[in-house]
């Protein structure tokens, strides 16, 4: 039987993180649901702590999360307390095709990301970058 699944990102600033990875894949930030998290408030089963503002909105202070509007793909940006120190052990590949590669890269490094190397096996190429909170990926 498969399974469906979410890639979940460690990230000092998730709601930042999931807004700059929504407009780098062309996805969306899902929404807060306020009314939700008020009553789970005043029902107990939260605190006000739990909660910080971003972009004019009440949200989970925890994390954000951004999706496909037309698959069930899913990243969530978890709050940790440390920042990144040693290179990842998974990444990803956002596969824009050879004739956009470079207008990707620089839109990329435009809003914070940094140019780490390029690649090539074969016919196929790549650019290796960092997000803004140091998590590599590669554009091809």
């Amino acid at each position: 039987m498969a399974y469906d699944f979410q890639v979940t990102v460690d990230s000092m600033n998730p709601h930042a993180q999931a807004d700059w990875w929504a407009e780098t894949l062309g996805w969306t930030v899902e929404p807060s649901d306020e009314a939700f998290i008020r009553e789970m408030i005043a029902k107990g089963y939260a605190k006000e702590s739990d909660t910080t503002e971003h972009n004019g909105a009440l949200v989970w202070r925890e994390g954000a999360a951004i999706s496909h509007s037309e698959t069930s793909r899913r990243v969530l940006f978890q709050l940790v307390p440390e920042g990144k120190t040693v290179k990842n052990r998974l990444h990803f590949d956002v596969r824009v095709g050879a004739d956009q590669m470079e207008a990707e890269v620089e839109k990329a490094l435009a809003r914070g990301a940094k140019f780490l190397h390029r690649g090539s096996q074969g016919p196929n190429r790549w650019v290796t970058v960092a997000d803004p909170e140091g998590n590599e990926f590669c554009i091809g």
